[in-house]
């Protein structure tokens, strides 16, 4: 399996205190983990500096055997002290969740006996995108079905977009785009609205528009790897079916970064000030996540 370097410093790969927090022994070029013998093989390559976990499945050699997954240490790691990021290469690449350091070769073994699978990982993960974390159970869990065929790239963009995912409810797509200010000429969002008249709290949504029938039935755990990497993109949010049927007109954002195809399910006002304060580093994603039991955020007064 492949343990891919994505935090470089003057062209020098920066592992933080990962290599000795996951334990195992050196065969060469290669690190070896658990009783089993997961073999990881290390990775480091300046041009993967700043490399995001959903990119990761482009660049895996075709026509030869995929591993289950790759083992990504980034900027989190070795700066925040995160756990290492596992990123699916094999059901729905491009999703991730974080898992302890400690416990990475016990989940890896199980990713590779077939005792887990990446379906499992996901579904007990946490608000943070954490494996068996404590930090409560998301209102919202990551859905891990799959419609079982491939999707188009998405629009490049160094901001938002708005991808449109249910067709059956033409009037409401049609009540949602009034609601966040309507559609310029250049396919943005907000054209309506001006951004001078709203305080933190009421930020209206920027983001391109994208309603095309190809991205029918898109789940969040495919958004990642459909994000082009060239531009930083802050945010995927979804207009799907529940969009269209509560209060609210709740949209499904897609973290593409910290916890690739982790979803966050809020109103669509609230979605404006949430991709404000990610582009501006004021939030984390997993701020955004509701958990269950708990009151949210935005009704909380």
């Amino acid at each position: 399996m492949l343990l891919v370097c994505t935090c470089y410093e003057h062209g020098t790969a920066r592992w933080g205190e990962l290599l000795d927090e996951i334990g195992g022994r050196r065969e060469g070029e290669v690190l070896v983990l658990g009783g089993r013998g997961v073999r990881l093989c290390p990775i480091e390559d300046p041009g993967l500096d700043g490399l995001h976990g959903g990119n990761i499945p482009a660049l895996v050699p075709t026509g030869g055997p995929v591993p289950p997954v790759a083992v990504l240490s980034d900027g989190l790691v070795v700066y925040g002290g995160d756990a290492p990021l596992l990123v699916d290469l094999a059901v729905v690449p491009g999703r991730g969740v974080r898992v302890p350091p400690v416990r990475l070769g016990e989940i890896l073994t199980a990713l590779q006996d077939g005792a887990l699978a990446f379906d499992d990982l996901i579904r007990d993960m946490d608000i943070c995108g954490i494996y068996q974390g404590d930090g409560g159970r998301p209102a919202f869990p990551a859905p891990t079905a799959s419609p079982g065929r491939s999707f188009p790239a998405l629009p490049s963009s160094d901001a938002a977009l708005l991808v449109r995912t249910s067709f059956d409810d033409e009037e409401g797509w049609r009540g949602l785009i009034d609601e966040l200010g309507g559609v310029g000429e250049d396919g943005w969002i907000g054209a309506g609205l001006n951004p001078g008249e709203s305080d933190v709290e009421n930020i209206p949504l920027a983001a391109l528009v994208v309603d095309d029938p190809a991205f029918e039935g898109l789940l969040p755990g495919q958004v990642p790897a459909l994000v082009p990497p060239e531009e930083h993109t802050t945010l995927v949010a979804l207009a799907d079916a529940r969009t269209f049927a509560e209060p609210d007109r709740p949209l499904t954002v897609v973290d593409l970064y910290d916890t690739p195809g982790q979803p966050a399910v809020l109103p669509c006002a609230q979605v404006g000030p949430m991709e404000c304060n990610l582009s501006l580093a004021n939030m984390d994603f997993y701020e955004f996540v509701a958990e269950e039991g708990t009151t949210p955020w935005w009704e909380g007064g």
